[in-house]
Parts: C-alpha cells; structure tokens; sequence
C-alpha cells in the first residue's frame, strides 16, 4: 500500500491509522501546489481529484477522501479497534461523527488557509468555527476520546484537522477541554512517529 500525502495535511489521519493498525505502507510525498511527485511524476495521473489524501491498494487501486479511508483501514485490522465493527449503531455514530468532522471541522479551517480571503472573512468563518469548537467541547467532557474510553479513527481525523490551529492563529486554550484532548492524542506513541515521519516534529 502506498500512502500519498502532504506534511501536515489531512493525509495525517490515515497514516496515524496505519501506524495504530500495524499495516505496512509506504508513502509518497505530494507538491499540492504544483500537483507533482516529489522526486518526479504527476499527481493527477494517480487522482483526478489532484488532493490528498489518496491509498493505492497493492492490486493498483485508489481510494480517496479520509473518512473513506480511515475506516478501509480500521476494517483490514478489526482487532485494533479502531471502529465498531460495520453495520453496528455504534459504527453509524462513528460514521456521524466523521462527517461531523470533515464538514463542519476540516472544511471550517481548510478554506482559513485561502490566501484570496481578506480578513473581515477570515474573522468570519473563525467565529463559525469556534462554535463548532464549543460543541465539540461538551461532546468531550468526560471523555478520553471522542467515542468514549477508546482511541478510533475519528480521533485521528480530528486531532489532524485541529493541528491546524497552531498555523490559522487560533488558539485552542480558549476551549480547555480541546486542548487537553488535541495534547493528550499528540503524546500517543504512533501518533509520535506519524508526526516525525512528515516532518512536523524533531
């Protein structure tokens, strides 16, 4: 399997995933901006969708999109528990906490990095995130990980996009309950190793 990603980038989900799993990958860096291959190729002969993250299985095919993705993975190593088990409710709230996640969460903060946007919009969509932040908040008293007592998926997913704060300018202390999470989830030993492999850490 071959992981194709870019430092930082929501690509940092399903390689935490592949690490708390166990399954073998290798990885290939991507140059978003100019849709190329580190060391040389073209991005958009691998998706048309010229985004990570994207998974070439080793039968050559590609899947795209993290929510997908993450749960292909979980289901290749069910005894990693890192999702109930498919077709449970608890899967289906699994499932809506993802969309949670990438509709409200990483799209939120992915169009903060638009360098088109004046400042007026930024302050905007800041404050519509930060009442996401909120919710979230209360959804995570109590609680070790988004699920309850267990990592899963969606803590990867979640810890990835709230990564970004650091780089928007927005400060997690102002939601203490997040902060301790986005902390907690960091100092994870496979968590670690995902955050050097890509460079983000020493």
């Amino acid at each position: 399997m071959k992981l194709y990603f870019s430092p930082g980038a929501c690509s940092l989900s399903p390689r935490i995933v592949m690490l708390e799993a166990g399954i073998p990958f290798e990885s290939q860096r991507v140059d978003t901006k100019t849709k190329t291959l580190v060391g040389g190729g073209d991005y958009w002969a691998v998706t048309s969708k010229g985004y990570v993250p994207a998974l070439q299985l080793d039968n050559g095919d590609v899947l795209t999109e993290g929510p997908a993705l993450v749960q292909y993975l979980a289901d290749l190593k069910p005894e990693s528990g890192l999702a109930p088990a498919a077709g449970t409710f608890e899967r289906v709230r699994l499932q809506e906490m993802l969309n949670y996640i990438t509709s409200e969460i990483h799209k939120g903060l992915g169009i903060l990095f638009d360098p088109g946007l004046n400042d007026e919009a930024k302050t905007h969509l800041k404050t519509k995130v930060g009442t996401r932040f909120d919710w979230l908040s209360k959804q995570l008293e109590g609680k070790d990980f988004i699920l309850g007592a267990r990592f899963s998926v969606a803590d990867a997913y979640l810890f990835t996009v709230l990564n970004w704060c650091g780089w928007l300018g927005i400060d997690l202390a102002k939601w203490p309950v997040l902060n301790a999470y986005q902390a907690r989830i960091a100092a994870r030993p496979k968590v670690q190793e995902a955050l050097k492999a890509e460079g983000l850490i020493k």
